[in-house]
């Protein structure tokens, strides 16, 4: 089996969406390496509000998110999934309509879709499960099992053994503890609330050094490896690790660098003050580790971060501001040239302008925006029937703007998109 998961669960009923989203994001950067969102009370509003908050949870994090909702028909598994969701987790009951289910494994395929049931078996529940209910769920086509109120005994032991499908359990950690849940067989991860507020790559530490193979930052070198200077730093380049935006260059020793390893944080050595360094520690803006290169000559680290806030003591987002020299050249990239744009667009939503064409088509609402998307593919087709691209790259160009006024108005972004375009290479 693959690396065990720490999965953070939060129980979204009842709960105001900002105190959602702000532990989602905290369990990311504690280490968590999915996380569990369910709101499963029956109500629609309730629904698709808790939808609209993971829609933006999905946005800010990179770990997978499995959301749990009511299933009652085939649509509310596309609701679930198309907020970006990697899994769509549904409690099971005898009630539940499996012809619906099947029908969302068929259209999203056999691995997005879990269920979560009850582990008591001598409960008059009518979601305990058992071996023959776990083996109907493999073949349907579930991908994983959620097991809840789990108390261990050799009989559920070998029932989880013996599952056709990988086992998560969920627990408080109360009764049971993360060692024994992780060292049953079959079993992927423990979904816990027990480590809010607690660093969760201290405990993966932790469980690694006690046998647990779990997901965490680990170099593929030794820091005696690298090539320092005499005083024993390495320069270390710092980008956005998704705009690749050089942010700030800073050194690491052989303390530091351990550091930012096992804690996810960068961590550097300040030459003036002589001492170990956090970046964030005292201003917040730390750097998340996602990813660490080193070069040819092993004599310079390159970083991809997570930066929160500034990465210069100025305030700055980068330390690179100030322009030294310049030649004339052209830096039009697709995707930035996009998202600029968009972001130009969604302003104008935000911020109104008096005679913006823009605002006009926000004012007028989803049906004239639809009718201009319309009217632009349209002129797509006939100038690509005339054998001169310049009117063709025209009308793309004013096809591509509606198609983001669009977007915009329907809380779609690029991000969503490209994301959605990467889903679809496996």
């Amino acid at each position: 089996m693959d690396k065990k998961n720490l999965i953070a669960y939060l129980n979204a009923e009842n709960e105001y969406s900002n105190v959602v989203y702000e532990q989602a994001v905290s369990y990311e950067q504690a280490g968590a390496d999915g996380l569990y969102i369910y709101n499963y009370y029956d109500d629609r509003k309730v629904q698709a509000d808790f939808l609209s908050t993971i829609k933006l949870i999905i946005k800010r994090v990179d770990i997978p998110v499995y959301v749990g909702v009511v299933v009652h028909r085939f649509e509310d598994i596309k609701k679930a999934l198309y907020t970006g969701a990697s899994y769509c987790v549904i409690d099971y009951s005898e009630a539940l309509n499996m012809e619906e289910v099947r029908a969302g494994i068929k259209r999203f395929g056999s691995d997005k879709i879990c269920f979560v049931v009850n582990a008591g078996l001598d409960t008059k529940a009518n979601d305990s499960c058992d071996s023959q209910l776990i083996s109907n769920f493999a073949s349907d086509g579930i991908a994983k099992l959620f097991v809840k109120h789990y108390a261990q005994s050799s009989r559920l032991d070998s029932m989880i053994a013996s599952a056709e499908i990988p086992v998560i359990i969920r627990d408080s950690l109360v009764r049971n503890d993360i060692e024994s849940l992780l060292s049953l067989e079959n079993v992927e991860g423990v979904a816990t609330n027990y480590y809010r507020g607690k660093d969760i790559l201290l405990v993966k530490q932790t469980l690694k050094q006690n046998g647990f193979d779990v997901k965490s930052l680990e170099s593929s070198m030794p820091f005696s490896e690298f090539k320092t200077n005499s005083d024993g730093l390495i320069p270390v380049v710092v980008q956005d690790y998704k705009t690749d935006e050089v942010l700030m260059v800073a050194y690491m020793n052989e303390e530091s660098y351990g550091q930012t390893i096992k804690t996810g944080r960068m961590t550097y050595y300040s030459r003036s003050r002589n001492e170990i360094w956090v970046k964030g520690e005292t201003s917040g803006h730390y750097q998340f580790v996602k990813k660490l290169m080193i070069d040819c000559d092993r004599d310079t680290i390159l970083a991809k971060v997570l930066q929160l806030g500034a990465a210069c003591h100025t305030g700055s987002r980068s330390c690179f501001y100030t322009e030294l020299a310049k030649k004339e050249y052209s830096d039009l990239n697709p995707l930035s040239i996009l998202t600029e744009d968009y972001n130009i667009i969604l302003d104008r939503k935000v911020n109104p302008r008096k005679g913006s064409y823009t605002n006009y088509l926000f004012d007028e609402g989803i049906d004239k925006i639809l009718k201009k998307c319309g009217e632009e593919s349209t002129e797509i087709i006939i100038a690509a029937k005339n054998p001169d691209a310049e009117e063709l790259k025209y009308e793309i160009a004013d096809y591509l703007y509606h198609l983001m006024v669009l977007m915009a108005e329907c809380d779609v972004d690029w991000n969503d998109i490209v994301k959605e375009l990467a889903n679809r290479r496996k």
